[in-house]
């Protein structure tokens, strides 16, 4: 029997506020254990919780870039449970007036555009850290707790690994482009849960499901759900049944791992948190938030064609950040050249960050720079190779490219009585190659061309060199 994979994913993603949902503890990671908290934190006596306005502004963006329809009026909710990391004894949440609903994402897979439709996306605030391994004890770091999170829940629209994993990266997209998030998996910022079960190919009910935790890169969320829908067929071809529950990744093993039953909502005794007010909505606010959105990968995918006439390719690329998208167009602004910026953007500039595991904004090379560069190139100065060259030394020298070329003695050569003595030298060094380029082996040209350059070291004009070779090889 052939069998459906059916997902849908619970996405917590951190937002980068200054300071953390409901009080004015810094919300940034990495600081020593318990150094920011407060008796908010700490749900002291008498300590009450006052919502950060960024944090509604922030889900409300999300919101809107996702097609939702935002809630004029909704509700903060106690989600009740105990965990040791968790000091009130719940979690402020939403639960049946969330914030945004109804909201839609298109992603881009092997097979074409898949639409996934969204349940809701609601403010959370996030729980503390149990951590294990100081000895044999547990300690608890209250840092993360009340650091302010959107719960973004899809509907089980995905039907592969890939298409969840494609999600979640388009998720990672939209909120890294809002600036409303950092998107780091690794860091936790961007969290997801998978909900995933199996179902005969054709059928239109939804088997039992399991959830899995513990994922913290697209690779894993791909093989975490490719290893459970595999594990729920031999269950179900084995004569068993799928028990609900949570299921722990273990990315050493490659498996997932019962962790506990599975909660359902009423688990959770959800109810109106009596300290909070409601969150309300306005049309001022809809239609500031609404003006403050970004152009979007799609959007400006289409312009970059359009405008700069490059090609759908180079576009879909450079704006999958929206910070190398901006680098890009700073780039154009200077050199005047889209598609020679495109290609250096493309090609050395993305490689040196891959190579060097930077981002954009760590990139050392200013778009200044880089377009004076191109510039150069296009203005005859120095060739492509030269350009390579300086390229290189740009990145760890801060002068122009212009500085640079003159320091160096890089300028291109565009003496023709240079030229030509050089070309002259070789064509008297290389008579067997001479005599084949002129018997018909015309191949052999580009092999001058080589062996010019190379004398040259690379500073020749590459026209001149072509019309003054061209010119000796016919003589």
């Amino acid at each position: 029997m052939n069998y459906e994979i059916v997902v849908g994913l619970e996405v917590h993603c951190q937002l980068n506020t200054e300071s953390k949902a409901f009080c004015g503890c810094s919300a940034k990671f990495g600081k020593a254990a318990n150094a920011n908290i407060c008796p908010v934190c700490l749900a002291l006596p008498g300590a009450l919780p006052v919502l950060n306005a960024r944090v509604v502004e922030d889900a409300v963006k999300l919101g809107l870039a996702t097609n939702c329809t935002i809630a004029r009026n909704s509700i903060l909710a106690r989600k009740n449970y105990f965990y040791p990391d968790l000091p009130k004894g719940y979690q402020i949440s939403q639960f049946e007036e969330p914030i945004c609903t109804e909201g839609l994402i298109h992603v881009d897979t092997d097979e074409g555009r898949k639409d996934v439709r969204l349940i809701r996306i609601h403010i959370e605030e996030d729980a503390g850290k149990s951590i294990h391994d100081i000895g044999s004890e547990t300690y608890i770091d209250v840092n993360r707790s009340g650091v302010p999170l959107v719960e973004i829940v899809s509907y089980p629209d995905m039907r592969t690994p890939k298409e969840a994993s494609a999600y979640l990266q388009k998720i990672r997209q939209i909120v890294k482009y809002l600036g409303v998030s950092d998107g780091n998996m690794e860091e936790g910022s961007l969290r997801c849960d998978a909900n995933v079960s199996v179902r005969p190919v054709g059928t239109t009910e939804y088997g039992t499901r399991t959830e899995i935790k513990n994922m913290n890169s697209f690779k894993s969320v791909e093989k975490a759900i490719e290893f459970e829908a595999k594990r729920h067929i031999a269950v179900i071809e084995g004569g068993g049944k799928i028990v609900q529950e949570t299921r722990l990744w273990d990315a050493d093993k490659l498996e997932t791992r019962s962790m506990r039953g599975k909660e359902e909502a009423h688990d959770y005794r959800y109810f109106p948190d009596p300290d909070l007010v409601p969150v309300l909505v306005d049309d001022a606010m809809l239609d500031r938030l609404g003006a403050e959105l970004p152009e979007f990968p799609e959007a400006r995918t289409a312009r970059f064609v359009a405008e700069y006439g490059i090609p759908a390719y180079d576009a879909g690329v450079l704006t999958v950040e929206r910070e190398l998208a901006d680098y890009f167009e700073a780039v154009v602004t200077v050199s005047g050249d889209a598609k020679a910026s495109s290609n250096w953007v493309m090609g050395e500039v993305m490689r040196t960050l891959k190579e060097k595991y930077l981002d954009i904004a760590e990139f050392g090379i200013s778009f200044e720079r880089l377009g004076g560069l191109i510039r150069l190139i296009s203005g005859g100065a120095i060739s492509n190779t030269i350009a390579k060259q300086v390229f290189e030394i740009m990145l760890s020298d801060e002068a122009s490219a212009a500085a640079i070329v003159e320091r160096e003695g890089l300028a291109q050569v565009s003496d023709t009585g240079a030229i030509e003595a050089a070309i002259q030298e070789i064509l008297d060094a290389n008579t067997k190659q001479l005599e084949q380029y002129r018997s018909g082996k015309t191949q052999l040209f580009g092999f001058f061309v080589g062996q010019c350059m190379q004398k040259m070291k690379g500073k020749a004009n590459p026209t001149v060199v072509n019309e003054i070779l061209k010119k000796l090889l016919e003589g």
